[in-house]
């Protein structure tokens, strides 16, 4: 399903800005669809996701679900992309002109995705409520995000 949703390509063009260099065979669809399946689909529900997959709603899709899909997808990725795997094991990646982010970096730009991701799908959970009679195929009861969200380490239950 995920694959026709978004690309790697657009994958790669919406979520890694950061200016370096990365093959879209960096981002596999498993990735796409483990990242809609985990954050996505609780949001919008299956219907929604099929009837995008078949062209409608092509600004929600433009606008609100693919940002949100790069966004995890990316956060996803992320740790995989700092470690090399072979037959020896893993290891981390060396460069004559890049050296390896240390461990706070690389928390801190995790706590960064996460929150840029979680920001694009509560967004795209309130164009989905405002948005709720053009949009057929959304439930607004069953978005996770209208019953319950995790603010500050709290779980609160709406």
């Amino acid at each position: 399903m995920a694959q026709k949703i978004i690309t790697s390509a657009e994958v790669l063009s919406a979520a890694f800005t950061d200016g370096g260099y990365l093959s879209p065979d960096v981002v596999s669809d498993a990735d796409i669809e483990a990242a809609v399946e985990r954050w996505i689909v609780p949001v919008t529900g299956r219907k929604l996701l099929q009837a995008v997959e078949r062209g409608s709603h092509s600004e929600f899709s433009t606008s609100y679900l693919k940002p949100c899909v790069a966004a995890y997808v990316r956060l996803l990725i992320q740790p995989r992309l700092s470690a090399v795997t072979s037959q020896m094991g893993v290891a981390a990646p060396a460069s004559s002109s890049h050296k390896s982010a240390d461990e706070a970096m690389r928390r801190e730009l995790m706590l960064s995705l996460k929150v840029r991701a979680q920001a694009l799908r509560r967004r795209m959970s309130e164009y989905l409520d405002a948005n709720q009679s053009k949009i057929s195929e959304y439930e607004s009861a069953d978005n996770v995000l209208n019953r319950c969200c995790c603010d500050g380490g709290f779980v609160q239950i709406l």
